[in-house]
């Protein structure tokens, strides 16, 4: 007859929680990254639009795929800080708008430490225009701002929905036929 090893079992068991938690910050850390790529690779488009209209025909995607590793990151780093916890019990439309709204000034401020440290490596002084958001002044960081902001409400919309609801409800409701209403 054996003995169980109640030490083992609870080695086991933590190991299969921080096996499951690293699954799931993976999958997050995958969906984050793949939306803010799309995003970010569209506002890099849009660039390029803009500079092909004046002769430019460079683009640099590459960007858009760096910015989406740092910034899935950063987001999932505030999700584990749960900023929104203090909104619990409050309508859900003021949750997603927090959360939006903190990571539109993460993610800004994480455009100026980027810009420096580019500047930094290029080998000359940082200025003000090195770090400038949105062509520089206040409007363009307004503009910018107020993009970022609208551009992270559909994310923060299904994630808090999706919670609200659950993932089971989530994927029926987004995956399953349904009767036709009038």
């Amino acid at each position: 007859m054996s003995e169980r090893n109640p030490k083992a079992e609870g080695t086991a068991s933590r190991a299969a929680a921080l096996k499951g938690m690293a699954i799931r910050q993976a999958r997050s850390f995958v969906v984050l990254f793949l939306y803010l790529w799309v995003l970010l690779g569209l506002f890099v488009l849009n660039q390029a639009l803009v500079e092909r209209a004046h002769g430019d025909t460079v683009t640099f995607q590459g960007f858009a795929f760096l910015n989406a590793l740092v910034l899935a990151k950063v987001m999932l780093v505030i999700e584990e800080l749960e900023v929104a916890r203090w909104l619990r019990g409050r309508p859900l439309i003021l949750v997603i708008f927090y959360e939006a709204a903190i990571c539109t000034l993460f993610f800004l401020v994480f455009h100026v430490i980027e810009r420096s440290v580019i500047a930094k490596f290029s080998g000359h002084a940082i200025t003000a225009h090195d770090i400038e958001v949105g062509g520089g002044g206040l409007v363009g960081a307004l503009i910018v701002s107020i993009i970022l902001f609208v551009s992270l409400l559909p994310f923060f919309a299904f994630k808090n929905v999706t919670r609200a609801i659950g993932p089971d409800r989530m994927r029926q409701i987004l995956f399953s036929r349904h009767a036709a209403t009038d």
